[in-house]
């Protein structure tokens, strides 16, 4: 069929191993979007986090949607248009900060503007912070923080025990919070329903149309919902295994321009 957008992941996708967008891999989405195609950024990275991207691929000059916190806010760049924005419910960011003080793991929590924490000089969490390009701020109880709506909580820790922590933490929020990790490392904590596959349904019906007209691209944790929801689920070659074992198909790792084939032989077919 004639797929009319694609939707990417950032890390390990759009970005190569050394955080850099190839030029084959830019010049092959210019290419899309100037034959009419959809062009759109998914990613558990925050707005700010994203800037440095929709500037390398011009999305305010020429066009571009970017999903920010796995489908939480979803914005039209060129216009500004705030198509959907949903924030963690009242009165549940001091049961997130109880569970993460149960079990002694740091935890963070998003802003749009700032980051707030009780362990901010946690090495993951200023990671974090690095990588979105926002300041961590230390606060004395994550539990009683009420200045500002928090869109995200992540909690940090090994592979390991978040692995563990993931299935205590779904069982506990179920049915009121989505939990799941984007990296090994990185647990997030969502308001329910929320994940990549939610933004690719809010921006196909913002667009009149479905999700069969999408590709979707990534590599990690959190791509897996939107890779078995698109019309065309791609996992790249350096994918976390369970994401390659649900893809409809595999293409090269990001370090191999592996959008490249999908946009120039898939897309633009």
């Amino acid at each position: 069929m004639g797929y009319k957008g694609l939707v990417m992941d950032i890390d390990g996708t759009l970005y190569n191993s050394v955080k850099r967008i190839t030029e084959p891999t830019r010049n092959a989405i210019f290419r899309a979007r100037e034959a009419g195609k959809i062009i759109a950024i998914a990613s558990g990275r925050p707005v700010h986090g994203i800037a440095d991207v929709c500037g390398r691929l011009d999305f305010a000059g020429s066009g571009g949607y970017i999903m920010g916190w796995n489908g939480g806010i979803i914005i039209n760049v060129r216009t500004g248009e705030i198509i959907s924005e949903t924030a963690l419910p009242e009165g549940i960011v001091p049961e997130i900060a109880a569970l993460a003080a149960e079990y002694d793991v740091p935890v963070v929590g998003h802003t749009p503007d700032v980051l707030y924490s009780e362990r901010p000089d946690d090495e993951i969490i200023q990671l974090e912070a690095r990588l979105n390009h926002m300041p961590v701020e230390k606060i004395n109880s994550l539990a009683d923080y009420t200045e500002q709506r928090l869109y995200k909580c992540i909690i940090t820790g090994s592979g390991e025990k978040l692995a563990e922590l993931e299935k205590i933490a779904a069982d506990r929020f179920k049915g009121r919070l989505s939990v799941y990790r984007s990296e090994p490392y990185f647990l997030e904590i969502l308001p329910l329903g929320i994940d990549k596959a939610y933004g690719i349904k809010v921006l196909a019906a913002h667009l009149g149309l479905t999700k069969d007209d999408f590709i979707a691209c990534g590599d990690g944790f959190n791509d897996l919902s939107m890779i078995k929801y698109a019309g065309l689920g791609v996992a790249m070659s350096n994918a976390q295994e369970i994401v390659r074992q649900n893809a409809d198909y595999v293409t090269g790792s990001c370090d191999e321009d592996g959008l490249v084939p999908v946009i120039e032989k898939i897309l633009m077919q």
